[in-house]
């Protein structure tokens, strides 16, 4: 067995890191890239010259005590190191401005990445908590982690610039001064790095913790929610879990913040002593005229403003460390390919047009489930026949129209369209083919027509396909009763928007999946669940007239909707236990007849 590749050294990682985030930023908006680049640059030129002006105003100014004809060249040095600092404080200034821009957009292009790659997810991943706490964890970071890292890197360089033109000024009278100022940096640099690890393993550990409070804040706010939770008084009970979470991971924030404050504070203090050491021994250089007041001014000004720069560029290279421990979790998501690669198949036919659908020995189980959800299902479903599931809850119907919609992928076995396996064929293609409605179908706020439209989005604004669609559905009464018809914006979060009963959403579903009209497969996950009995019957009655030209698969608890069926498959613990059409499945008296004649007897 091959060994594992040892994993980089933390360097080496942070540059390639480093490497795709800058490349992120920079194809994000080469301008502002540049601009912030350069004026990084002269922050980090300026403040050297500075230093050496200040220098010439002292002596200047001693020199014009003894020799006033030497007024008029201090007021020239004076004039300008005010042209320097203003240059300063503009590049300054303009740095954060182009900073702030370019922030907005460069978390907008990560944010829309992340989004794309949500997309790319299989309905699996959605259900496992790894990749939903990795999905998390990016999106917390997409706001600002990226350029920040840029503006880290900008900030290394910009320090260093500004050491080397310092350190320059400084080695010219006191190579012990630049000794001093880099030995009084490093031990609070070392802590940095130190929590700073710290901090990561603390990030990572609350990202479950963090969803978890992040759902009790959803059941308290959210409409859906809102009804059980009155009536069952479960306000406080949401309330009080939400607190206990903030409360533990505060603690865990504070303990972490109170050492790297105080460890901060005793490191940090180093650089006081040594530049009050350096202070005093300038001090007496220059009382014993072994140097001017002007190279003192200078030493203590570059001393400074070196330790403060070198304090800063200390910082930059812990953060760019820090930085690669967040930028994994965010780039690896960004990077992220599915586990199983879209097919190749554009074309809407498959090798063998006609064969229909077939499933061969598939077997389906969740990772770490003790036993399958289904189990060895083979099952052959012709073009426009009329395949009914049934079976009680956890039996596995939902589940097998997930395999035979490519939302989940078999375990084992194939699934086949036309002869070709549906791992095969490119998913764009596959799902112009099928039509589908969930029971937990959902109930978007947007207005009627696009709450249909969406079954089909590329003829949402088509009105002649939302009426074919809304009339096939039996939405067209709940439409026509809406003050703005299609127009009309539905739910309860935007304004003016109208609430409907579960039935009427649901006919609005019922409509969407008829949207699709190049699909040949409809799918019906109790698709009336909702409705009363009379639209209930409205529906059925016209159910083999709407899918003549379809192939149907209905799953119902009503035996009397699933009659008008071919044939209809009884599952049991994840198998197909009987198959049939409802005259041979009474016929034969096993688990359908006696499901059926219980079902009978309560409306006798």
């Amino acid at each position: 067995m091959a060994k594992p590749k040892p994993a980089p050294p933390p360097f080496l990682e942070s540059v390639r890191h480093s490497r795709q985030t800058f490349r992120l930023v920079w194809e994000t908006s080469r301008p502002l890239c540049l601009a912030i680049v350069s004026l990084a640059v002269l922050a980090g030129v300026l403040p050297a010259g500075i230093a050496w002006v200040g220098r010439l105003i002292v002596d200047g100014v001693e020199k014009a005590i003894v020799m006033p004809a030497a007024q008029q060249g201090v007021l020239q040095w004076v004039a300008l190191e005010l042209v320097l600092v203003l240059a300063l404080h503009v590049s300054q200034r303009a740095y954060r401005t182009c900073s702030s821009l370019l922030g907005q957009l460069v978390a907008e292009r990560v944010n829309e990445r992340i989004l794309e790659r949500a997309l790319a997810l299989d309905l699996a991943d959605y259900e496992n908590p790894k990749v939903y706490d990795e999905l998390t964890r990016a999106r917390r970071e997409a706001s600002y982690r990226p350029l920040g890292h840029v503006e880290h890197l900008i900030g290394l360089g910009e320090n260093a610039i500004a050491m080397l033109g310092l350190g320059a000024v400084l080695a010219v009278l006191s190579w012990w001064a630049l000794l001093g100022l880099a030995l009084a940096a490093v031990p609070a640099f070392v802590a940095e790095l130190r929590f700073d690890a710290d901090a990561f393993k603390l990030f990572s550990w609350k990202s479950e913790e963090s969803r978890r409070q992040n759902y009790y804040e959803l059941v308290i706010t959210n409409a859906q929610h809102a009804k059980e939770t009155k009536l069952f008084g479960l306000g406080s009970f949401f309330l009080e879990k939400y607190r206990a979470i903030f409360w533990k991971l505060w603690k865990e924030d504070r303990d972490l913040a109170v050492r790297r404050g105080l460890w901060g504070l005793a490191l940090g203090e180093i650089g006081t002593l040594a530049f009050y050491a350096i202070y005093a021994a300038v001090a007496l250089r220059a009382a014993r005229h072994e140097i001017s007041l002007g190279e003192m001014t200078m030493v203590l000004v570059a001393f400074r403003q070196g330790e403060r720069a070198l304090q800063q560029l200390l910082r930059h290279v812990s953060e760019v460390m820090e930085d690669r421990l967040y930028l994994a979790t965010l780039l690896a998501f960004l990077n992220r390919r599915g586990d199983h690669a879209n097919g190749h198949a554009a074309e809407t036919v498959g090798p063998t047009p006609g064969d229909g659908l077939r499933f061969e020995d598939v077997t389906f189980g969740y990772p770490g489930a003790d036993k399958p959800v289904l189990d060895g299902i083979t099952l052959h479903l012709p073009p426009r026949h009329k395949l009914a599931l049934v079976g009680e809850n956890g039996a596995g119907k939902t589940t097998l129209i997930k395999l035979m919609t490519r939302l989940y992928r078999p375990s084992s076995g194939r699934v086949l369209l036309d002869g070709l396996d549906l791992a095969d064929w490119d998913e764009d293609a596959l799902r112009k083919r099928i039509g589908v409605i969930f029971q937990d179908f959902v109930q978007y706020q947007l207005t009627v027509g696009e709450n249909v439209g969406v079954g089909d989005s590329d003829a949402i604004e088509d009105t002649a396909r939302l009426d074919e669609a809304v009339d096939k559905g039996g939405a067209r009464e709940v439409i026509d009763a809406l003050p703005k018809g299609y127009a009309t914006q539905l739910g309860k979060w935007f304004d003016d928007g109208r609430e409907l009963s579960l039935g009427q959403w649901q006919k609005i579903a019922l409509a969407r999946a008829f949207m699709r009209t190049s699909a040949d497969i409809l799918v019906l996950d109790e698709p009336t669940a909702s409705m009363d009995a009379e639209a209930e019957a409205k529906v059925f009655s016209r159910f083999r007239q709407l899918t003549t030209d379809r192939t149907a698969v209905l799953i119902s608890h009503r035996f009397s909707t699933v009659r008008m069926a071919d044939r209809i498959a009884v599952l049991h613990d994840g198998k197909i236990v009987e198959l049939g059409s409802h005259e041979e499945l009474v016929a034969a008296n096993g688990r359908y007849a006696r499901l059926f004649t219980l079902q009978a007897q309560g409306y006798r």
